[in-house]
């Protein structure tokens, strides 16, 4: 059922890949509650998933832009509110990528090379895209701002390695620059803590229906899909959380707040 809560408003969308990211589905979600906005992604992540057929859904424009340069976020705002016609009321980064773990380098052997390219893919790009938002001037007042992340930013997990950093980051550059951006425009900006959700960028962790299996068994209300994100996603969109900002929000079925289930008794007991 929908509620028209983005009715006239307007975004970006960062990171859809294909049907199984939550950006798309967020995308999906956009457009059922009345928003309209663009599409974006790295030319070689473009070039891979099937962010055509989204944008043929969504009757949305698709603007290619690198997240780590200033010169192609530039020409994404500017771009995005010329299509739209009207300033920007929405964002979603829904960006992160370890070189280190896709090429399976463990924690104590890091490339640090690579390692700062995963703090500029998956956390800096995140800071760029707000200041890039703010020299264009693109955003309404009331706008708001949303990225992903992970509880790994605050705990420590086996083979998450660099990105529990970058998460961290991200997290720490959502308080910050959401404390400007509520004072020069009263834009909010928040993160959404995800349970593990299967997508393209988590099946890429070594071990992750162990992750995915646990975190199932500790969280009372189950973990929360890509579905349920969208959704939530969309009413911080909306104007119905206006006073939210600079929160990183848990999203994972009460996995950060329960002690011990009895599921997880129940498995350990066998």
């Amino acid at each position: 059922m929908a509620y028209n809560l983005l009715k006239g408003k307007r975004g970006i969308i960062f990171g859809a890949l294909n049907e199984d990211s939550i950006a798309w589905k967020t995308a999906l979600k956009v457009k059922e509650e009345g928003g309209s906005f663009t599409l974006t992604n790295a030319p070689i992540a473009m070039r891979l998933g099937k962010i055509n057929e989204l944008a043929e859904q969504c009757n949305a424009a698709i603007i290619p832009a690198d997240a780590t340069s200033e010169e192609d976020l530039t020409k994404l705002f500017i771009a995005s509110v010329e299509k739209l016609g009207g300033k920007i009321d929405f964002v979603l980064h829904s960006i992160g990528m370890s070189p280190n773990i896709r090429k399976g380098k463990p924690y104590g052997d890091m490339n640090y090379e690579w390692f700062l390219k995963t703090l500029d893919i998956s956390a800096l790009s995140f800071h760029k895209l707000m200041q890039t938002a703010e020299k264009t001037d693109a955003m309404n007042e009331w706008g708001s701002i949303v990225a992903l992340t992970y509880i790994a930013a605050q705990r420590s997990y086996p083979d998450y390695t660099d990105m529990a950093q970058a998460k961290a980051m991200l997290e720490s550059i959502a308080r910050s620059y959401g404390a400007r951006f509520a004072k020069l425009k009263k834009v909010r900006v928040n993160t959404i803590s995800q349970s593990p959700t299967r997508t393209t960028a988590g099946a890429g962790i070594s071990g992750f229906d162990v992750f995915f299996d646990f975190a199932d068994m500790m969280s009372p209300l189950g973990n929360a899909s890509a579905e349920d994100c969208a959704n939530y996603t969309v009413s911080l969109f909306s104007d119905f959380t206006r006073m939210v900002t600079m929160q990183n929000l848990m999203h994972d079925g009460g996995f950060s707040s329960a002690g011990m289930t009895q599921e997880l008794v129940d498995r350990l007991s066998k």
